[in-house]
Parts: structure tokens; sequence; C-alpha cells
């Protein structure tokens, strides 16, 4: 019974091949919270839990919204080929390591429930 399970789990994962990009964009779409980063304090790094992680919630409209940071809490984002781009819609909005200004490009890694963002070792769970 567990193999059976696991193999209509795995089934189901790879069954929707068709439109990669569509099916990237309904993965993401809903409330998503930090829950791990990876850190690495001069040796071999490991996930440590965070409490109280910042929260975005994707739109299937191509929306969102966030409360990662104060200045801006809204734009548009597009998934294509494990690449999240956030483009905060605040005039004049920059942490000052992005780029272009207010445009977040993230390299990504769907572990359902999880998206693994690699390139800032953060981990969000929905």
């Amino acid at each position: 019974m567990k193999y059976g399970i696991v193999g209509l789990i795995i089934i189901s994962l790879f069954s929707c091949d068709n439109d990669d990009k569509m099916d990237e964009e309904q993965l993401i779409v809903g409330t998503w919270q930090l829950v791990e980063v990876y850190a690495s304090p001069g040796g071999p790094g490991s996930w440590y839990p965070v409490k109280n992680g910042y929260k975005y919630t994707f739109f299937s409209d191509g929306n969102f919204s966030s409360d990662r940071f104060d200045e801006c809490m809204t734009g548009t984002y597009m998934v294509e080929s494990n690449l999240l781009t956030l483009n905060y819609d605040c005039d004049g909005f920059t942490k000052g390591i992005e780029s272009p200004q207010g445009v977040f490009v993230e390299k990504i890694n769907f572990e359902t429930p999880l998206i693994q963002k690699l390139s800032t070792r953060e981990k969000l769970h929905n």
C-alpha cells in the first residue's frame, strides 16, 4: 500500500509536463512563508528554522504582495525556467542589491510544499 501511494504521487507530479510555464505559475499561486535559511558559519552549511519569516502571496493574475520590505509590498511576478522574477511596483524602490531597481530574480526549485530559493538559500513553505 505504501509503495502504491508513493507511485501515485510520482505519477501525478510528472504527468503534467505539456505546458511547463503554466504549471510553474500554477504551483506558486498561494501564500508562502519563509521557514528556513541556509547558513555556513565557516564550515559545512545547513538549514536553520526561521520564526515569523516574511510572506509572499502570489495571485493567478501575475500580481503578488509581500511583507518582506516595508517600503514596497506589491508588484508583478513571472516564473520561467526555475527563475522567479519579482518586479516591485513602487516608484524609486530599491534595496541596492538588485538590477534593475525594484526587480529581484531568484533561482528556485519546487519541492512541494516548499520552494527552495537557490540564489539566497532560503526555503518558503505553502
